[in-house]
């Protein structure tokens, strides 16, 4: 018995597992790193919290890049941080499924007249550790499908903080742009006020011109509400309140690149990379090991070894053991089975399903990202060079009095449209090209771009004449 007693407890000891340092935290940096290029931190102490907040003020310190805001949202975000503890929990049920539940003791004190009678008892369960191996494959699957989440969400963390700058700079810069339309047509207004008042100018094209003084307002005071609304939530992305909130943007969006990459082997690329697909995966992996668990404790579900001694008042003390086995006479696990089969295949299905979404995903999101790239390139070399030649011919027109104020200012109207779909199309690409990379190393982007038409340039507007 001291052999078998010896013999449990060296299996116990050698399937433990030990909480980890980093708390199975690395695996999830190391992810993020190789997808975003950026570093993310779980912060569990006070001086961690303390490094993190130490880098976000030094982000902060200069005019914010893309790259700065999907830095500092993955540092700050506190969202983010939340879901980082699923890894430590994860770890924590990994540690504690590769532990022996140890032995039971029991002890019993009878009397009989004079008589005493003291029973002592230990037992172990050996069903319990002989399946710890079983337990704990499936809490390593379940570990690691919860790091791929938890990297996955790191992931879509810094798409959003990186489309929402994106956004937040190209609705600045509308507004900047719509400020001067304003005041444009502010000066348009005032003239035709002045000049109808002598009597030189008809009241229609007055009221054409104050009507488009009126909708320029209007379009100024939306213009800055997106602004400010993209900014907030560029800010809620990177977890930012208080002074903070004072970062600084740049006053424009990037160029264009030079070039776009290429198809090639995207859907591979995906199918390889994508934190869902192999979460997925790792779904189905630790199911299955939960049914080998299931399918190995479905006839006998108890299984103890105890040691006994008894004493008896007058009578020599008796040794022995006792051997306690529960059959399920009225369960025999069938449909703890069927169910854990059943989940399995569930599991499968939807890792094909995954894997279906994967290619189909990425291929729609470089289509976004192509098309977002010619009509960019189509503006600011097509559309805004003509609507440039255009003006400087009306003004040519204008210095030698062939055409009035009024014309000219007309014509600078019909530039908004052009100068606002070129903002636009820069914008688009670049959230498009977001999408691509996230399509290719993360998950599904959500809701992908569209492209919607914009009215030609010179189209004419509430304001033309």
């Amino acid at each position: 018995m001291r052999v078998v007693i010896a013999a449990l407890a060296l299996l116990a000891l050698a399937g433990c597992v030990s909480l980890s340092e980093d708390a199975g935290f690395t695996r999830v940096e190391e992810a993020v790193k190789e997808r975003v290029g950026a570093e993310t931190k779980w912060a569990r102490s006070d001086a961690e919290a303390d490094t993190v907040r130490g880098r976000v003020k030094e982000l902060l310190a200069g005019p914010l890049g893309p790259m700065e805001s999907v830095q500092i949202a993955l540092l700050n975000n506190p969202g983010l941080q939340a879901s980082y503890a699923e890894v430590g929990i994860a770890e924590a049920d990994l540690v504690q499924a590769s532990r022996w539940r140890g032995p039971t003791f029991s002890f019993a004190r009878l009397r009989r007249g004079g008589e005493t009678e003291i029973e002592r008892g230990v037992f172990f369960e050996v069903l319990g550790l002989l399946t710890i191996p079983l337990s704990t494959r499936a809490s390593e699957s379940r570990l690691q499908a919860t790091q791929h989440r938890a990297a996955a969400e790191a992931l879509r963390v810094a798409q959003d903080a990186r489309k929402g700058w994106f956004q937040a700079v190209a609705a600045q810069e509308t507004a900047k742009y719509m400020a001067q339309v304003k005041e444009s047509a502010e000066t348009s207004a005032e003239l035709a006020r002045r000049m109808a008042a002598v009597g030189n100018f008809p009241k229609l094209t007055q009221a054409r011109e104050q009507a488009f003084y009126a909708e320029a307002t209007a379009q100024l005071a939306r213009a800055r509400h997106n602004a400010a609304a993209t900014r907030e939530r560029l800010a809620r992305m990177m977890g930012l309140w208080g002074e903070d909130l004072a970062f600084q943007l740049p006053d424009r969006l990037p160029d264009l690149p030079k070039s776009v990459r290429e198809g090639g082997d995207l859907e591979a690329q995906a199918i390889a990379q994508r934190l869902d697909v192999q979460g997925a995966r790792r779904d189905a992996d630790s199911l299955a090991q939960s049914l080998g668990l299931i399918k190995v404790t479905r006839f006998v579900n108890l299984l103890e070894v105890g040691a006994l001694s008894n004493s008896e008042t007058g009578l020599p003390r008796q040794r022995g053991w006792e051997i306690e086995i529960g059959l399920p006479i009225f369960d025999f696990g069938g449909a703890r089975v069927a169910r854990a089969e059943r989940l399995y295949m569930q599991a499968v299905n939807r890792t094909v399903e995954a894997a279906i979404n994967a290619r189909s995903e990425v291929r729609e999101a470089y289509s976004s990202y192509r098309t977002a790239f010619d009509v960019a390139r189509h503006y600011r070399d097509e559309i805004v060079p003509l609507r440039k030649r255009i003006s400087e011919e009306v003004l040519l027109r204008y210095n030698g009095m062939l055409i009035s104020v009024f014309e000219l200012l007309a014509d600078s109207r019909e530039q908004v449209a052009a100068v606002n779909g070129y903002i636009e199309s820069v914008r688009d690409f670049w959230i498009a090209e977001s999408d691509l990379q996230m399509a290719l190393t993360g998950r599904s982007p959500g809701g992908m771009q569209t492209m919607k038409a914009v009215a030609p340039a010179g189209a004419p507007s509430a304001g033309a004449h």
